[in-house]
């Protein structure tokens, strides 16, 4: 195929993407990972269903960078996951050092690359990831708000017993439980969901997204979310590859925007062939910009952490 998709990280989110992407025929898939035979492993488990679900990407796994050079886009998902208990900021400097190492690898090889960083606390890791490759703020961009928004959709389609395809969420702030779900600016079939339920289960499912991926943490024990996450990853790739221009909510650089400075946030964006083509912002009422304030404050103190460890 023309296009080449690394993804960093052989695990289930990793692994998952990988597929989606393969399945797609959005590009040939490059899977790295550092335990030996397990992107091979996986790369080639991969490969050999391709007769069957009739697509012809190509998947090479492997240990070490070398192939991933002139990558269109790098997807990162590698770092130690999530385990009952554990916020996203406990994951910060283990999972910063990685992504440090990570982006010091694949950025020369692939300079013209956009980064779509999974990576938990995935705003933080963009810092990162943004700092290391000094790529333009464009071309780094987060999983978070795609997630976070299909989360939503899918309790309201559960809720009023309706097909998800006719749900839209908007979901701003960082990805975690500081996010801010606009019930207002999310509908069914064009009508906002205030109007649909009463406040109460509109608060519910408002909750049960904020704390979507602690819940499938604590129902699954030894590990996290990896089906939704790839899938919101790949739905964003697949707005680049293609050059759709679809209005995605994603962990994007901003400054000035909402009136935030120098942080990434998740905000509605027009993803394309460059990336981040453009911010989108939307009138907010005044509750709703102090809770996007707050959730920024809550990005900008793990940022500020990770400045003070010279991360």
């Amino acid at each position: 195929m023309d296009k080449k998709v690394t993804v960093v990280g052989a695990g289930n989110v990793g692994a998952s993407v990988a597929q989606r992407v393969a399945e797609k025929e959005l590009a040939d898939v490059v899977l790295i990972d550092i335990v030996e035979g397990l992107p091979q492993g996986k790369a080639l488990d991969l490969q050999e269903a391709a007769p069957v679900e009739k697509h012809d990407a190509r998947l090479v796994g492997t240990n070490t960078y070398e192939a991933s050079e002139g990558s269109d886009i790098v997807i990162v998902t590698a770092g130690i996951p999530r385990k009952p208990g554990m916020s996203r900021a406990d994951l910060l400097t283990t999972n910063a050092e990685i992504m440090k190492g990570i982006i010091e690898q694949v950025a020369p090889l692939s300079p013209d690359a956009i980064l779509i960083i999974v990576t938990n606390p995935v705003d933080a890791m963009c810092h990162v990831a943004f700092e290391t490759s000094k790529f333009p703020k464009n071309r780094v961009v987060g999983m978070s708000g795609v997630l976070d928004a299909a989360r939503f959709r899918a309790f309201v389609a559960m809720e009023l017993n309706v097909s998800v395809e006719s749900t839209h969420a908007f979901v701003l702030g960082g990805h975690g439980r500081t996010m801010v779900p606009l019930p207002r600016y999310s509908t069914v079939a064009g009508i906002p969901i205030t109007e649909l339920l009463p406040q109460d289960r509109v608060d519910a499912l408002v909750e049960r997204t904020r704390y979507g991926g602690a819940e499938i943490v604590d129902l699954l024990k030894t590990g996290s979310a990896y089906y939704a996450p790839a899938a919101a990853a790949v739905e964003m790739a697949d707005s680049i590859l293609k050059d759709r221009k679809k209005i995605l909510p994603c962990a994007a650089y901003l400054q000035g925007e909402y009136g935030i400075h120098d942080l990434f946030i998740g905000v509605p964006v027009t993803l394309g062939r460059d990336g981040v083509e453009q911010i989108i912002e939307v009138t907010l009422t005044e509750e709703e910009r102090a809770a996007l304030n707050k959730s920024a404050d809550a990005v900008r103190s793990l940022v500020e952490s990770l400045e003070k460890m010279g991360l």
